[in-house]
């Protein structure tokens, strides 16, 4: 990571000598970091309140919106944890675009599928996003792609924190 900053620096440096200039600090992963940082208090709180690790809570909050409080999907699902309308007033979010409403949601709804699952964090990611009934038909991660491929991200992203 020093390395990737240097060469960022470097860059930049270079850019600026030729009259250029620009921010690419998102290339080091430290603008994600920082937006991260914002809502540390808040994912602390509610994973206590839940009991669900706090870094599969930033894990899911990275693959869903990267730190964006604002993310709307296409498909409508809103908020850093990506909650679909339905979902968030079923667990009791008002405000789907609030970033307390929203992580208190989302680790409300990660608890109750860990539940579900039995503890199983590969089950329980695939149900964060394809839905428990999907897992349960299935008999675990469902054959779709982007399912498969999202539990892959938020697993990997989960085992590096």
């Amino acid at each position: 990571m020093v390395m990737i900053q240097a060469l960022i620096k470097l860059l930049e440096k270079t850019l600026a000598g030729k009259g250029l200039s620009g921010d690419l600090s998102e290339l080091s992963g430290s603008s994600t970091s920082k937006k991260a940082g914002s809502f540390e208090s808040i994912i602390q709180k509610a994973s206590a309140k839940y009991g669900v690790d706090a870094d599969l809570v930033k894990a899911v909050i990275q693959n869903e919106s990267a730190y964006d409080p604002e993310a709307v999907s296409s498909a409508g699902a809103m908020g850093l944890m990506q909650l679909m309308p339905a979902t968030a007033a079923s667990l009791g979010v008002e405000n789907p675009l609030d970033p307390e409403e929203n992580i208190e949601g989302g680790v409300k709804l990660l608890r109750e599928l860990l539940n579900q699952f039995g503890g199983n964090l590969t089950n329980t990611v695939a149900a964060y996003n394809a839905g428990a009934g999907a897992v349960q038909q299935y008999g675990g991660v469902p054959p779709y792609q982007e399912t498969q491929l999202y539990v892959n991200r938020v697993l990997s992203t989960y085992g590096k924190s």
